[in-house]
């Protein structure tokens, strides 16, 4: 009997089924409280990342007003499109609220950036805090958990960002017409003389190098050693190749220009930071080629660009070679801008044209514009007496019709890109984003944006 005893315990304690699912139910509930944790940590990470997109987006929409208008427009400005404001582009749903003593304005002494105007500063710093609900981490105590965001963007302008700009202009007949409210010369200017004058004024809004040097430095093949923005320019219709240098030579023979399909020459002059002796100098350099195409050269010197024409107005091939220009010999870490000035009319005849692009000449510039605003290009338009009207219209190879005020709207890479100035033209075409339409306006304001308000790191001073 006690030997059948003892066989039965051995038997029952050799049994360890039990134990196993024992074991086995342990690791699951640990397991699953894993996956758990995981997907609240998942969550609040998403979270954190939907708040700091969210941040960057109110303080660069604030940094794009500071200066802008009365004192506190900026803050105002930062706070609508704060997560919790009202205009709000990214709020995912959480308890989101401005941390205390934000946004605030900052004065930053590295980016170059003036502080004068009414807020007394270049700079806005953004910090947002959020409660995230968990899951199933409340299991252990832990109902929510806070998150923080933070974002400083500066105030557009400054050299902070290096800049290559390539500036297309009309030089076809058309631009010989009087605009009779640009006061450049003594009496009314020329369309073309306004639209140089407003180069100019555009280069000197721009930076050919650091702001911290009292000089540029020497020049080779017109680029200073570190250049900051770099300028080249482009004409339609192009010239025959060996006449380029007639538009910065300073002579007064005036170049020959070359049919659309016999591979004109758009480019006049390449990239170049030339154009001033310092980022502070407050005149041009005369002896540049880009200040001397645009007229701006020094005493005695006569010729510059001139509206030639001749061959009819086509830019769709323009457009494509300064974007070339721009994948091609622009800087990897610089900002690529497109400047394209005409009334918007390509209508060249047939017998100018390649047999391939002959028809839709309107519609191939805005294919044109738009690759290049694909590649990354800023595209800006200045749409200089064109015409609203479809029937007749001025591109009169289009099917279906299009105005060239119309073409001109859709190069611009975004409507705050487009600019109008209607001299000539129809008063209804203007633009609604932009309410400059002066010549030299329009290009001053350009050369302070195509420095944008961007994103610094939190520690910048």
């Amino acid at each position: 009997m006690k030997s059948k005893s003892g066989k039965l315990l051995c038997r029952f304690g050799r049994n360890d089924k039990g134990a196993v699912s024992i074991v086995a139910g342990l690791c699951a509930t640990l397991l699953l409280g894993m996956v758990g944790l995981g997907v609240d940590f998942g969550y609040v990470f998403y979270c954190h990342d939907k708040l700091q997109t969210s941040t960057d987006a109110a303080a660069l929409a604030g940094a794009e007003m500071i200066n802008v208008g009365p004192g506190g427009t900026a803050v105002g400005t930062a706070t609508q499109y704060s997560s919790s404001g009202t205009n709000s582009l990214n709020n995912f749903g959480q308890s989101v609220s401005m941390a205390s003593g934000y946004p605030t304005m900052k004065c930053l002494q590295s980016t170059g950036v003036s502080c004068n105007g009414p807020d007394k500063a270049n700079a806005i710093m953004v910090t947002q805090n959020a409660v995230v609900p968990t899951f199933f981490a409340r299991l252990f105590g832990l109902s929510s958990w806070n998150i923080s965001a933070s974002a400083l963007a500066s105030a557009r302008g400054g050299t902070a960002q290096p800049v290559d700009v390539e500036i297309l202009l009309d030089t076809t007949a058309s631009m010989n017409n009087i605009d009779a409210l640009c006061l450049v010369v003594t009496g009314s200017a020329t369309r073309e003389q306004c639209a140089l004058n407003g180069v100019r004024t555009l280069l000197a809004e721009l930076a050919p190098c650091s702001a911290t040097l009292s000089s540029c430095g020497s020049t080779t093949n017109g680029n200073v050693a570190n250049p900051i923005d770099r300028v080249g320019l482009m004409v339609f219709p192009g010239l025959q190749p060996n006449q380029t240098q007639y538009d910065t030579d300073c002579s007064s023979s005036a170049p020959a220009i070359a049919k659309y399909s016999n591979s004109p020459a758009y480019q006049i002059v390449p990239f170049a930071s030339d154009f001033r002796a310092s980022d502070s100098a407050a005149n041009l350099s005369t002896s540049s080629n880009l200040v001397i195409a645009a007229r701006g050269g020094g005493s005695g010197c006569t010729q510059g660009l001139s509206a030639v024409g001749g061959v009819g107005t086509f830019f769709a091939d323009a457009i494509n070679q300064a974007q070339a220009a721009l994948a091609n010999s622009g800087r990897p870490t610089a900002r690529k801008v497109l400047i394209l000035l005409s009334d918007g009319a390509a209508n060249a005849s047939s017998s100018n044209m390649p047999s391939s692009e002959v028809n839709n000449q309107c519609h191939e510039a805005i294919t044109a514009a738009r690759a290049a605003t694909a590649a990354g290009t800023s595209v800006y338009s200045i749409s200089y007496g064109s015409t609203t009207s479809t029937n007749p219209s001025d591109c009169t190879t289009d099917s279906p019709a299009i105005s060239s005020c119309s073409t001109m709207q859709q190069i611009a890479s975004d409507p705050t890109k487009y600019f109008s100035d209607t001299s000539g033209g129809d008063a209804t075409c203007t633009s609604q984003a932009n309410s400059i339409t002066e010549l030299k306006d329009i290009f001053a304001y350009i050369g302070v944006d195509a420095s944008t308000a961007r994103l610094l790191p939190l520690d910048t001073t």
